[in-house]
């Protein structure tokens, strides 16, 4: 079919495939029949012209609910690749695609294998990787999909994807260039007309022209459809109905036309949409009561529906495919399926779609062969397949009991892939059903079960309490517990007042668990993270002795020992969770243990640590739909960027997470961007802003409050309270937090104290309190002592001792170089010259010179690790891994990993 009107796109295409080095790839959107696939055999053809290798799958209703189905199709040319990859990604990889038995495989590994695998192929020769109607791909597939397409920047791979006007997609979000394919001009319309259905009568050309609309599709169809007495029939096509099902009612007017023995073939090879011929005649015998041979579908062919070569059978468009079933009856369709699940015998998952396909009440038989088939696609990690087969098992479910197990078997897994709303639906289908008390415990749970990503009414905290309460009293302690833990952690991110922060501790008190159990030591930490401050910090501690060995607990207690100020243990037990987190593919949690370790590590002044850490979170915030954890990210980079003194990139990235803060409600983000405005004022010598911003965090009634977090930043208050002349208010709020150090020996807590109690002390006082806030334990809390440092010199200069205060100020601004705190290193050079004594001039060291994410390549370049390894660590091809390095060499005016180590290890 000869392309008119299309030489932007063609354009594009051709650079695309001219150039597939650093050029990702572009998604084609349009509605039916516009001619995506017929750009994409242009670009195909092209590809191939160019020494390109294409690998290519295609989407199909049938096949949505097989997990990896697609994937499969794409990557079965170079399956053998699959044996020579790092040892956790082949398994992964196996276990997806059916070809081994293994454990639940994480889709983000799976997605690490296929990128790898595809990485290696086009070492040799480039790839132009084709994925047709992805809006009918498997879910598993797709995601696949957006994980390469968001690493193939540096990678000789290029992506062309075509999706269906009105269809959402996860590769819309994936980094590929959007090209929409629009309706051809007036003029290019009828050039094309002309060029497939020569000779039309005028009156009948006019009214083809007319009810295109300019649908290429639609252009060399509907004449067909006004050949001999049609055309005297302008009512035929039906201008009401939308375009797709006036082309859909043209196609099945061929198919009515055909032989029955053709019209029963082509409903089988329709509904088995796999295009395999030998599977088409086999269901379709027994159909015809005897074998069949491919001729029967000759008809089919002459008439232009199919194409059928080399084994398989194509439509010429996802209409005709669609247009078959709708010419038959039901009993016919019902047959079909039948037919088709006997051929599949060796197939138990497609047998299984079929067989449901075909019964039209509650058969508890095929319940439970879809029930089987939920639990092979979990295990593979095609967790939205099992899902739409527990849902159908359910449907099928011939008691009420099994109806419920599996509808709330369904939403715990939406639960694990975080689709909040597909939750909620199933669950509400399960409440109305009879339910067991068990049942109606899980249910509840279920609908308490995301931490995070949805401003909700926070009375339903309180609710949740009751109902672990509830649970508790049945005697399932676990399930109380999963319900109270979660409950708890909406406590960081909300408040729910202290009435019902009682409730939920007695509720967690009254628990038969021992005191050392890590979810109990959470709870308490986010309930309660000062009245039961001294008894987390032992847990803690006691349980820090065996971080490694859980990831996901690890995760947790990194979380716990953030709300109890203990920044030291926090960033200790996110470090230890993240290899595991990694290992396992667990990019969905990753984030999370990512952004504690980052807003511990920013705290406690150690900003070469954190600015990687809390660039990877962000970007796998971003990438896993987590708005809490990308706000919270993007507000630690804020802080990050306030303290080096870059004041205009710390007010747009507060702004940005500010902006996801407030949308969702999250305290903390909203806390953490107040903390960031008040360093910024500081810095810039705004005080009054500085003490107006940092208040916000101590009004219960501001968005920026959070429990545990306001009493974090005391010694940022009390200088802004100093500096702009509310010394009395201050001092009166640390009589206010003054009580709370008495339940706790909470780290941050205690030292914000003891800087407040000098720098609001009189003449007298000061200096004992001075020196008793450097006496304390600051081990692991360098830019706490270096805030100590600076203050103490300040006020012995403001009391004339100008010898005793230059140490201490010089001790401070060595503290400030060292940790990259630009902003609090210009402040005590300026102290030092009013002392009498310059100061070297400060450039950029190493690490400031690197982008975050190149910061992360060079830390484990410098650490010994292959560009293979630090690719299976960050998620990125060795290839991406090799152009990273050669960006960062340069700037570092370095030549080796040899000088990279050197020049790294100069800053530690």
């Amino acid at each position: 079919m000869p392309l008119f009107g299309r030489e932007t796109e063609l354009k594009s295409l051709t650079e695309l495939v001219d150039g597939p080095e650093e050029c990702g790839g572009i998604l084609l959107t349009g509605e039916p029949g516009i001619g995506k696939s017929a750009l994409v055999a242009e670009a195909v053809s092209a590809a191939s012209v160019a020494g390109l290798r294409v690998l290519t799958t295609t989407g199909v209703e049938a096949e949505q609910n097989l997990a990896y189905a697609g994937l499969h199709q794409l990557l079965y040319p170079v399956r053998a690749g699959v044996d020579a990859l790092p040892a956790p990604q082949k398994a992964a990889l196996r276990t997806a695609l059916g070809l081994a038995d293994g454990a639940e495989p994480s889709a983000y590994l799976v997605g690490l294998a296929a990128l790898t695998l595809l990485a290696e192929q086009a070492v040799d020769r480039p790839l132009l990787l084709v994925a047709e109607d992805v809006h009918w791909l498997d879910r598993a597939s797709v995601d696949v999909l957006a994980f390469v397409a968001r690493r193939i920047e540096s990678e000789p791979v290029a992506l062309l994807a075509t999706l269906r006007e009105g269809e959402r997609s996860p590769l819309q979000d994936a980094g590929l260039s959007p090209m929409p394919v629009a309706r051809l001009s007036t003029e290019d319309a009828a050039g094309f007309l002309d060029s497939v259905a020569p000779g039309l009568a005028a009156p009948v050309r006019q009214q083809v022209l007319t009810e295109a609309a300019g649908n290429p599709l639609a252009l060399a169809e509907l004449p067909a459809a006004l050949s001999g007495p049609a055309q005297l029939d302008r009512a035929q096509l039906d201008p009401v109905l939308p375009l797709s099902d006036r082309l859909e009612r043209a196609f099945t007017a061929r198919v009515v036309g055909l032989p029955a023995p053709t019209r029963t073939a082509l409903l089988v090879a329709a509904l088995s949409q796999t295009g395999s011929v030998a599977e088409t005649l086999a269901a379709t015998g027994p159909l015809l009561g005897g074998t069949v041979e491919v001729e029967v579908l000759a008809p089919a062919v002459e008439a232009g529906l199919v194409e059928v070569a080399t084994g398989s059978v194509t439509f010429r468009h996802p209409l005709t495919r669609s247009a078959i079933p709708a010419a038959a009856t039901l009993a016919e369709r019902r047959q079909a399926h039948l037919a088709l699940a006997e051929t599949l015998a060796g197939q138990p998952d497609r047998r299984a779609w079929h067989q449901a396909a075909a019964t039209t009440s509650a058969d508890e038989a095929v319940a439970g062969e879809l029930e089987q088939a939920a639990e092979r696609a979990r295990r593979r990690g095609g967790t939205t397949a099992a899902i739409a087969a527990l849902e159908q098992a359910a449907r099928l479910s011939e008691r009420q009991d099994r109806r419920g197990d599996r509808l709330l078997r369904a939403a715990e897994l939406a639960t694990e892939c975080g689709r909040r709303d597909l939750t909620e639906r199933l669950v509400r289908e399960a409440q109305a059903l009879d339910l067991t008390p068990r049942q109606r415990a899980a249910a509840a749970w279920l609908l308490s079960g995301f931490e995070d990503g949805v401003r909700e009414d926070i009375a339903r905290v309180a609710e949740l309490g009751e109902l672990a309460a509830s649970v508790a009293g049945d005697g399932h302690t676990e399930v109380a517990a999963r319900i109270l833990w979660s409950t708890a952690m909406r406590c960081f991110w909300s408040e729910p007042g202290a009435r019902t922060r009682r409730a939920l501790l007695a509720v967690s008190d009254r628990l038969p668990l021992p005191d050392e159990d890590p979810r109990k030591v959470a709870i308490a930490a986010y309930v309660a993270p000062f009245e039961r401050g001294e008894t987390v910090l032992a847990g803690l501690r006691t349980l820090a002795r065996s971080a490694g060995e859980n990831p996901e607990v690890d995760r947790y207690l990194g979380s716990a020992a953030l709300q109890v100020g203990a920044f030291d243990l926090a960033a200790r037990f996110a470090a230890a969770a993240v290899p595991g987190l990694r290992a396992q593919g667990l990019l969905g949690v990753l984030p999370r243990a990512l952004a504690v370790q980052a807003w511990s590590r920013t705290r406690l002044g150690d900003l070469a640590t954190a600015v990687p850490i809390a660039a990877e979170a962000a970007r796998l915030a971003k990438e896993t739909h987590q708005p809490f954890m990308f706000g919270l990210a993007k507000a630690v980079q804020a802080e990050i960027a306030a303290l080096r003194g870059d004041h205009k990139q710390a007010t747009a990235l507060a702004d940005e997470a500010e902006r996801a803060g407030l949308a969702a409600g999250a305290r903390p983000v909203l806390a953490t961007v107040q903390l960031t405005r008040g360093l910024t004022a500081l810095s810039e010598g705004r005080y009054e802003d500085a003490f107006a911003d940092l208040r916000r965090m101590l009004d219960p009634a501001d968005p920026a409050y959070q429990l545990a977090l306001r009493a974090y930043c005391l010694a940022e208050l009390t200088e802004a309270a100093v500096r702009s002349g509310q010394t009395e208010t201050m001092r009166e709020i640390l009589a206010e937090m003054e009580p709370l150090g008495t339940t706790t020996s909470s780290p941050a807590l205690h030292i914000g104290l003891r800087y407040a109690r000098a720098v609001l002390a009189s003449t007298g006082d000061a200096e004992e309190l001075f020196l008793a806030a450097l006496r304390a334990d600051l081990t692991g809390w360098p830019a706490e002592r270096g805030r100590v440092h600076l203050a103490f010199g300040e006020w012995l200069r403001r009391q004339r001792r100008v010898v005793e205060s230059r140490t201490h100020l010089r001790t401070a601004r060595e503290t400030f170089d060292a940790l990259g705190m630009t902003a609090w290193g210009e402040r005590a050079r300026r102290e030092l010259r009013g002392a009498g004594e310059s100061s070297p001039n400060r450039g950029p060291d190493a690490r400031e010179k690197l982008t975050p994410h190149e910061l992360s390549v060079a830390q484990l370049a410098a650490e010994g690790l292959t560009n293979r390894e630090i690719g299976q660590r960050l998620y990125l091809s060795h290839r991406t891994v090799g152009t990273h390095l050669h960006r960062i060499f340069p700037k570092l005016g370095i030549s080796s990993r040899a000088d990279l180590a050197g020049v790294l290890s100069k800053l530690e």
